[in-house]
Order: structure tokens, then sequence, then C-alpha cells
């Protein structure tokens, strides 16, 4: 084909127009559009990942709050008449950036506290105790049978980026995102303990701290921290901890084996998925990046 032929060359058709001609049959029902949709992405028609976003897209309608809220007893808070020191100790530890304030206890959450607005309070001269009270959000409450498609259209006519979920007595349920939302359309999206596909499962954190990816293979933990556990009673890191707490630990449980100190840094869904690993109390050699 010539230079000028390809100038000549009509473009081919956008992903709009190949979703047109697929939709040409007029499905009768969700359940039909799902199937030509994915048809079609056999055929070539739509990429993998359209086709996985407009599918996520469709089933948004159908998921309540519930069903991907992060549950009361995993969220990060703190208390209103909480020290400055305390305040920033759970700002750096859990490395979010959102906090629900609670008052005498975690069922009476009073606000959402920021932590861009605690920066510019302390680029301004911070006093302790913090002024929690005059800092923090106004709190949004939602019930746990709100659907997302709902939730989502409010998130984004508010501008707010978080809700609390209370259950139907008006107890507290947990707390949801608008990136909660966000990745059951377009797939899960990187926070601040990912791990990208091409990178490391273990980051080294300052001299003696790392953080871990919980698959990371037991016999890489060994390599990588000296350590000798037995590998015919667990394949992962995640394992070797669901065994020893004997029960699925909350963001900031910690225990020490072997000499080491492992801090879960997040987990769900009965699983652990990231780790902190401190081995300040252990000789060790210096771990090497393991794919």
């Amino acid at each position: 084909m010539t230079e000028q032929t390809k100038r000549d060359s009509p473009p081919g058709p956008s992903w709009r127009e190949r979703l047109g001609q697929v939709l040409l049959g007029e499905p009768r029902d969700r359940k039909q559009l799902v199937h030509q949709l994915r048809e079609a992405g056999q055929r070539g028609l739509l990429g993998p990942d359209v086709l996985a976003m407009i599918e996520g897209a469709l089933q948004v309608s159908e998921i309540r709050v519930r069903d991907i809220m992060v549950p009361r007893v995993q969220m990060v808070m703190v208390e209103l008449d909480a020290s400055l020191k305390e305040i920033l100790a759970t700002v750096i530890d859990s490395g979010h950036s959102r906090f629900p304030v609670y008052r005498e206890t975690r069922d009476h959450v009073e606000g959402i506290l920021l932590a861009k607005d605690i920066l510019a309070h302390l680029v301004k001269g911070a006093t302790d105790p913090l002024p929690v009270r005059e800092l923090m959000r106004s709190a949004v409450f939602i019930p746990e049978s709100k659907r997302l498609n709902v939730l989502l259209r409010e998130f984004r006519s508010s501008r707010n980026h978080v809700a609390i979920v209370v259950d139907e007595y008006g107890a507290l349920g947990g707390l949801v995102t608008i990136e909660d939302v966000l990745e059951q359309i377009v797939g899960e999206i990187d926070d601040e303990h990912d791990f990208g596909e091409e990178e490391t499962f273990i980051k080294r954190q300052g001299e003696d701290g790392f953080t871990v990816k919980a698959l990371l293979p037991i016999e890489d933990v060994d390599a990588a921290f000296g350590t000798h556990f037995a590998h015919d009673e667990f394949d992962t890191v995640g394992g070797l901890l669901l065994k020893a707490f004997e029960h699925l630990p909350d963001p900031g449980e910690s225990i020490v084996l072997d000499g080491i100190r492992f801090e879960v840094l997040d987990a769900d869904g009965g699983r652990i998925h990231h780790v902190k690993v401190d081995t300040s109390e252990r000789q060790v050699p210096p771990a090497e990046d393991q794919t």
C-alpha cells in the first residue's frame, strides 16, 4: 500500500461505532445485553478493558453500599479530644487522607478530618491539642442499602469523597469512599500501599523497615530477612500471619515472629494485603528486591 493510499484510506470505526454495531440486535434485557457485549469482546470488537468497564458500569446499579464498604472494625479514626501528637501518629501510620472523628466512643462520629487541613494548620503554627472541632468537615451519613449508582451521583454533585455508613437502626456500620465506588467500574485503583505490576514484592521503607505484599512466598521471606519459617504449613507471608493471629487481623495489629515485627497495613474480605516488616530488633542481611 502506497503512502498516498494510506492517507486516503478512511479511519477505522471508533469504539462507539463498534459498540453501536454490537447493539443492533436490540437486546431484550440486561442479561442479553451483557451476553452480546461478551460475544463482541470475543470477536475483537471491544477490548477487554473497555468490556470490563462497561460491565462494571452496568453492575453498580445492582450493588449496595454494604457490599463494598470498609467495615466498622477496620476504620481508622481519630478522637475528638486527641492530642496533636496522637493525631499525627495516626495520619502517618495509616497513610490515609480522611479520618472520621469520634466523640467518647467510635459509635459517635462527629465529622471528618482531612490530612490537608491538619497540614495547613501546622504551617500556620499548630497548637496542642489540635482544634479538631474547628478543622473537621461535616460527615455525610448514608444507609448501607443505598445503591452505588445513586451514591456516585451524590458524590459528584456534592463534591464529597467519603461517607459514613449506618445500618437500619442508625448504628455505625462502616465507611465508603468515591474510590471504592469507582473501583467497581474501572478495577482496582492503586493506593498508598499498592505495588505496580512491574514492581517488587518488597519495598524498603527506611533503614530497618519494609513494606511487603502478603502474597510474598514464605521462602522469599526467609531469603530476604534471614528467618526460618516452616514451608509446609503456609505458602505466603499472609498465610503465616493468619495462622499466627488465629483471626483476620485489623490494620495496625502486629506480632513478633522469629525476632521480626509484622504489622498489618490493610486487610479485608478475609485476606491480608500488605504488611509492614520491622527488622530493627534482629540482625539480618539486607533484603534484595523480590519479583
